[in-house]
C-alpha cells in the first residue's frame, strides 16, 4: 500500500515567512527553484517611503504601510484566479503578516484607518497550504542584518528588531490557517549548507500534523 504524499508534495502555495535578517528570501529562492515553482517576492526596493521610514519612524509609517499593503494586493490578487497554480508558488511573505507591522508601527488613530483598508480587502486572499516560519534570536538577526549591509536597513536599531522577533513569536502562536513548520534558524543555513536544505526537505515531506518544530542544535 503506497503512503499517502506529504504536505510538500500536495501545496500549491507555500510561503516563508520570519523577522528581518532571518533569511526568508534566501529560502523561499531556494524552495521554488528546488520545486520548479513560481516565485513571489517582497519588493522593498519600490516602496518610496520605506528609507524615509527607518530615519523617522513616526512621520512616514503610515505612509510605507498602506505602500506595503497595495503592493501586497497587487502582487496576490491572482492568487485568486483557478489557472494560478498550474505551478507550486512559493512566497517570501504572508499576507496576514501586514497587520503585524502595521500594529507595531502605527499609532492607535493611524492603526484603525489602516484596519479599515484591511479588512475591506483581506477576505479576497486565500491562505496559503503551507507556511514556513524561521526563528531567530535577536542577536542573530541583529548580525545578520548587519552582516548584508542593505544602505535602508543601517537605520535600524537593535530594539526595533528585538520587538519585531516578539511580534511575530506572539502571531504565531495564534496564527492557524494553514499548516506551519516552525524552524528555528540560529545554526542552520540553507543556502551555503546542502545538508542543512536537505534536512529541511525531509522535514517537511513527513509533515503530517497542523504545527510542527524543526530545531538543530550546534
Amino acid at each position: 500500500m503506497s503512503q499517502a504524499p506529504g504536505l510538500l508534495e500536495r501545496a500549491r502555495h507555500i510561503v516563508v515567512e520570519g523577522p528581518i535578517g532571518v533569511g526568508k528570501t534566501s529560502l523561499a529562492r531556494r524552495l521554488a527553484a528546488h520545486l520548479e515553482g513560481e516565485l513571489v517576492l517582497e519588493q522593498p526596493e519600490l516602496n518610496p517611503f520605506l528609507e524615509r521610514f527607518y530615519q523617522d519612524r513616526p512621520r512616514y509609517a503610515l505612509a510605507t504601510q498602506l505602500c506595503f499593503l497595495f503592493q501586497r494586493l497587487d502582487q496576490l490578487r491572482d492568487l485568486c484566479q483557478p489557472d494560478f497554480f498550474a505551478k507550486t508558488v512559493v512566497a517570501d511573505y504572508l499576507f496576514d503578516k501586514d497587520a503585524l507591522f502595521a500594529r507595531l508601527n502605527l499609532e492607535d488613530d493611524e492603526y484603525a484607518l489602516y484596519r479599515q483598508i484591511y479588512q475591506a480587502q483581506a477576505p479576497h486572499i486565500p491562505a496559503p497550504d503551507l507556511v514556513i516560519y524561521l526563528q531567530a534570536s535577536p542577536e542573530q538577526l541583529v548580525a545578520r542584518v548587519r552582516r548584508r549591509g542593505l544602505e535602508r536597513e543601517r537605520k535600524i536599531g537593535d530594539d526595533y528588531l528585538a520587538r519585531l522577533s516578539q511580534s511575530y513569536s506572539r502571531f504565531f502562536y495564534d496564527y492557524n490557517a494553514a499548516p506551519v513548520m516552525v524552524v528555528n534558524s540560529d545554526h542552520l543555513n540553507f543556502v551555503e549548507r546542502d545538508d542543512d536544505f536537505s534536512l529541511l526537505l525531509e522535514r517537511l515531506a513527513t509533515l503530517r500534523s497542523h504545527r510542527e518544530y524543526f530545531n538543530r542544535g550546534v
